[in-house]
């Protein structure tokens, strides 16, 4: 078992670095990759860059490239539930993309049955013990995460709000869940929150997401235990 861990920015990765032993990093598609052990588990980490786009090259190369049979996304997101603080973090069970229109997925290729792409129940299922076993100081919570290609402030929340009920949104999650769902590999992701509808906007964004990020660590390298 290899597992991949993919992070959208640097800031996100970071934190991972000091734990992984025997550690060599190489080089494709202008990314960079490192490689060794944690907790005596292969694993292969790296940040893709924003967007849809980069993160579904990275994923496909995790796979392709690295031989990762499991990808867990880490990293920060956007609060869209109002329930929602800051640096609580939230787990996918299913992901969807907030800006293709559905047809796109179901009528043509991949023909998915749904929209919406759930994570593997497995991860999921260590996941729960993993937040259990850490008694994280913010709450987690496990649910729907959406995706586009745009940071959302104000603009455009109400109508992701009102046609999907999201948690979290971010610009990268349901894409590494569509290119896991074409190559039949698990995954599931892991995002703390950087901003919601009362703290909005790019620099609250900036000044939370290295907390956040350690938060996010913590809690895949539990489930990482779990597997």
């Amino acid at each position: 078992m290899k597992t991949g861990i993919i992070c959208a920015v640097d800031t996100e990765l970071q934190p991972f670095l000091p734990h992984i032993q025997n550690c060599k990093t190489s080089k494709k598609a202008m990314l960079t990759f490192y490689e060794g052990t944690i907790n005596n588990m292969d694993i292969v980490t790296v940040f893709c860059g924003v967007g849809k786009t980069n993160a579904a090259i990275a994923t496909q190369i995790l796979i392709d490239t690295y031989g990762a049979d499991t990808i867990i996304n880490s990293g920060t997101a956007g609060g869209m539930d109002m329930d929602l603080d800051l640096f609580d973090t939230v787990i996918s069970t299913e992901a969807i993309h907030h800006d293709v229109h559905e047809g796109i997925l179901t009528q043509f290729q991949p023909w998915m049955p749904s929209v919406s792409i759930k994570a593997d129940e497995a991860l999921l299922k260590a996941a729960k013990k993993a937040v259990t076993q850490l008694e994280v100081e913010n709450k987690a919570y496990f649910g729907k995460m959406v995706t586009g290609e745009k940071f959302i402030e104000d603009d455009g929340r109400d109508e992701i709000l009102s046609k999907f009920e999201p948690l979290t949104v971010d610009m990268e999650t349901a894409s590494i869940a569509h290119v896991c769902y074409v190559n039949n590999v698990p995954y599931v992701s892991i995002r703390t929150i950087t901003d919601t509808a009362k703290h909005s906007g790019t620099d609250t964004f900036e000044k939370n997401c290295p907390p956040a990020s350690v938060i996010s660590k913590d809690i895949v390298l539990a489930l990482l235990k779990n597997i």
